[in-house]
């Protein structure tokens, strides 16, 4: 398996990104093609493309929705557990002062970067881009959807 770094982090799912949004995308195009060129059944294609334009957005937009806000709560639970861990301390006051993207960022850091970029973040107010940039040990999450 190839070493995870920030420059190949994000992930794709296939079948969702290179089959059916793609699929929906031509069936669209094509709707709006015909549309224009079959006059007698315009109004036809243009409610078919409208559908298939409806039927995308909705997809893009529950699949982000109920994933992302799953391993928002599941990346927030894990900063609990690994501070928990490496201080011995709850972690409340100094997740309240962190931004997600800082909190999200940090979880690819190894536990004595980890202590160095939350003081950085706290103190510096780091983003998590430049969290995420200034890691030397990069923490692979293969796990990830």
């Amino acid at each position: 398996m190839e070493s995870q770094n920030y420059k190949n982090h994000r992930k794709f799912y296939a079948p969702h990104h290179f089959v059916f949004l793609p699929l929906l995308i031509v069936l669209d195009g094509f709707g709006i093609y015909k549309a224009f060129n079959d006059e007698e059944n315009q109004l036809s294609w243009i409610l078919f493309s409208t559908v298939v334009f409806l039927i995308f957005h909705l997809a893009i937009m529950l699949r982000q929705h109920y994933a992302l806000g799953l391993q928002n709560r599941i990346v927030r639970l894990e900063f609990k557990q690994r501070y928990f861990e490496i201080f011995g301390l709850r972690s409340d006051e100094v997740e309240e002062k962190l931004s997600f993207g800082q909190i999200a960022a940090l979880r690819f850091a190894y536990d004595e970067e980890f202590k160095v970029f939350l003081e950085k973040a706290l103190k510096e107010n780091m983003t998590g881009d430049q969290i995420k940039k200034s890691i030397n040990t990069w923490r692979a999450d293969h796990h990830r959807i």
